[in-house]
């Protein structure tokens, strides 16, 4: 059974705290590191509030993200910064608001960012699939030949139908290497209609990776190797709150498919 690519999402909201993050994860044998740009336009706040964890002991916290002026950021000194850190395969991203990202810009300026992006040669580059053709065949041009392409869907109010799910993947598997769709997810409905459609498209020629944000998501990324995943995203961060955000460690991740015989 082929293993899909485990691919960490970087914490951190400076170049430094996504390259520490990215030492993290090449040391827990992560395959690639996913850098979101649009992050670095963030600051966070953790406020400590008590509250039951499966120990019994732990407390929770409520994270509070900041939004950053556009101006207040250099990300082509950022971009350069991780770009020469991170000793692993780098995918860059730059999320909108609309699909569930934080960059403060326009439209036309956050596609300067992925131009830059390209630029620096990732191994990988998220351009999501809704990015109009004129604009997608721009950015497509300016790829280096070892840049590979994810065409993205990520959706904060939930999933569609299994078949609409489904349909969307088929439809955009020509706009690169391979497709990603995210949605969050609010019950463990949502999450199997996700988990169906990945068993749907294990027979298709797609390159795909689904999940979900929220109770269930972690679901097709535990169950990956048997759903035909092309790749899996995972976190170096713990805590036994992971399950209901859908995310998972990648230790755990790993450890976990040795246990179900996955490996």
């Amino acid at each position: 059974m082929e293993k899909p690519l485990v691919c960490v999402t970087l914490r951190g909201r400076t170049a430094e705290e996504m390259s520490n993050d990215a030492s993290r994860a090449a040391e827990m044998g992560a395959d690639l590191v996913e850098a979101r740009l649009d992050l670095l336009w963030t600051t966070e706040e953790r406020t400590r509030k008590p509250g039951d964890s499966e120990d019994g002991g732990s407390e929770d916290f409520e994270v509070i993200v900041n939004q950053l002026e556009l101006e207040e950021v250099d990300f082509r000194e950022a971009l350069g910064y991780i770009s020469n850190a991170t000793e692993i395969p780098l995918l860059l991203a730059c999320r909108s608001h609309s699909q569930g990202g934080y960059y403060p810009g326009s439209e036309d300026e956050r596609i300067e960012v992925l131009k830059a992006a390209i630029s620096s040669k990732p191994s990988w580059i998220d351009l999501e699939a809704d990015i109009p053709p004129q604009i997608r065949g721009n950015l497509l041009g300016l790829l280096d030949d070892g840049t590979k392409v994810i065409a993205s869907f990520h959706s904060v109010n939930g999933p569609p139908s299994t078949s609409e799910i489904t349909q969307d993947v088929l439809d955009a598997k020509e706009m690169g290497t391979l497709v990603k769709a995210c949605y969050a997810t609010k019950n463990r409905t949502d999450a199997l209609r996700i988990f169906e459609a990945a068993l749907e498209l294990k027979s298709s020629e797609s390159n795909f990776t689904l999940m979900g944000l929220g109770p269930g998501g972690d679901w097709t990324r535990i169950h990956a190797p048997i759903l035909g995943q092309y790749m899996v995203y995972a976190t170096t961060e713990s805590g036994w709150h992971l399950a209901q955000q859908g995310k998972i460690n990648a230790s755990d991740l790993r450890m976990a498919w040795e246990v179900l015989e996955y490996a």
